[in-house]
């Protein structure tokens, strides 16, 4: 049975098929480290808390690490940033290969997965590669055949089905932001963009002092982009630097597409990722694309059905291609 697993800075997702449905696991891509002690361990397991214990150290995954860190205190740490593994954190992959191990499990015999990974960004010297080797090298000592494609097709491949896998994908994740531009599943143009949701949450912070988390749970919980904020709130430095994303993301993407030679049809704009997801975000791009003078033309621009889920879905549509091959 064929898998799709989205690796994201921010969160991991696993998407399969029970029955005739889909259905997704999602784990927070983040750990909280403890010391060891009979006590916590205790609270941990009467809290049914996911840990494991490496020395004489207690690792909290995932979800239940952002729960507990206000309760011992201590910030939680992530092992990606910037859309690929940290290379300033020493535990990085051993807490990536225990969250894939909770959220996959073992195949059933030759399980085809297929991982997204992100596109070589444009505007720094990220280098996608050794994430992109290390994560298929996880996930196939758990047993699996992994193979991987960019993060903006999995979002066409989830969201523009009807419309022959042509079109935009743009997954605006917490570390990168990447674009596919593809004619019938063909990418023209892939790439990516070193700001993303953390990128906005990081400037938001310094721009009012209020602690990044704080403004993450902002971001995540009630905020909506509009044209009318009050100044000096959080709510108004998350709409400056949205706006400046957006503005960001779509000068880009009007450059690409002048550097190639498109077919002149009509191009669908799909809007995926948790950053996509604050109400009024569609109608800022919407905005945005009319002032720029795109070159293709543009026959809607619309969020994906579930943002959050569209590129674990995508990456399950392209692994259950590749199973029936």
């Amino acid at each position: 049975m064929a898998k799709g697993l989205d690796v994201g800075t921010m969160n991991i997702v696993c998407s399969g098929m029970e029955g005739d449905n889909v259905v997704f696991i999602q784990q927070r891509n983040a750990f909280l480290e403890l010391d060891y002690s009979d006590l916590t361990k205790m609270m941990l397991d009467n809290a049914n808390v996911q840990y494991v214990i490496r020395g004489d150290r207690i690792y909290i995954l995932g979800d239940d690490a952002l729960k507990f860190a206000t309760v011992f205190k201590k910030p939680t740490r992530r092992p990606m940033r910037s859309g690929i593994l940290s290379p300033d954190e020493k535990e990085a992959i051993p807490i990536i290969r225990l969250i894939l191990e909770k959220i996959l499990g073992r195949p059933d015999g030759e399980e085809v997965i297929c991982i997204t990974s992100p596109a070589n960004p444009i505007d720094s010297d990220i280098e996608p590669t050794y994430h992109r080797k290390t994560m298929e090298a996880l996930v196939k000592k758990l047993g699996y055949k992994p193979f991987t494609i960019d993060e903006g097709l999995a979002v066409i491949y989830s969201e523009l089905a009807e419309n022959s896998f042509t079109g935009v994908g743009i997954s605006f994740g917490a570390g990168l932001t990447n674009v596919t531009v593809s004619y019938f599943a063909a990418p023209i143009v892939s790439f990516s963009i070193a700001r993303g949701g953390d990128w906005i949450d990081e400037n938001a912070s310094k721009a009012t002092g209020i602690p990044r988390e704080h403004v993450c749970s902002i971001k995540e919980s009630s905020f909506e982009l509009k044209y009318e904020v009050e100044l000096g709130s959080v709510e108004g430095a998350l709409a400056i630097y949205y706006d400046y994303l957006i503005t960001y993301v779509v000068e880009n993407l009007r450059r690409k597409l002048t550097e190639v030679s498109p077919p002149q049809v009509e191009f669908p704009i799909v809007l995926a990722g948790g950053t996509a997801k604050p109400k009024g975000f569609k109608e800022a791009f919407e905005e945005k694309i009319s002032k720029v003078g795109f070159p293709v033309d543009v026959s809607v621009i619309k969020v994906a059905r579930e943002p959050l889920f569209s590129v674990a879905r995508g990456c399950l549509i392209a692994a259950k291609t590749k199973e029936f091959r």
